[in-house]
C-alpha cells in the first residue's frame, strides 16, 4: 500500500488540499500499478512561524 506524506505550510483551501490529493492518488496508480483503494495521501499542515527556508520563517518571507 503506497503512502504519500505532503508538507505544506498552512493557509491553502480544502478544494486545493483535496485536489492535490487526487493528483497524487492519480500518479501513484498509474507508476505503481495500483487501485485508487490501495494508496493513501497525508497532508501534514503547519504554521507559516514554524516552518524556515533561509534563514527566514516563512512569515517573514510572505511579507516581501
Amino acid at each position: 500500500m503506497p503512502e504519500i506524506t505532503v508538507n505544506l505550510v498552512a493557509g491553502r483551501s480544502e478544494e486545493t488540499k483535496k485536489a492535490l490529493m487526487y493528483d497524487i492518488t492519480q500518479a501513484v496508480m498509474k507508476n505503481c500499478n495500483v487501485p485508487a483503494e490501495a494508496v493513501v495521501v497525508q497532508i501534514v499542515e503547519c504554521p507559516p512561524a514554524d516552518k524556515m527556508k533561509g534563514g527566514q520563517t516563512f512569515v517573514e518571507r510572505m511579507r516581501k
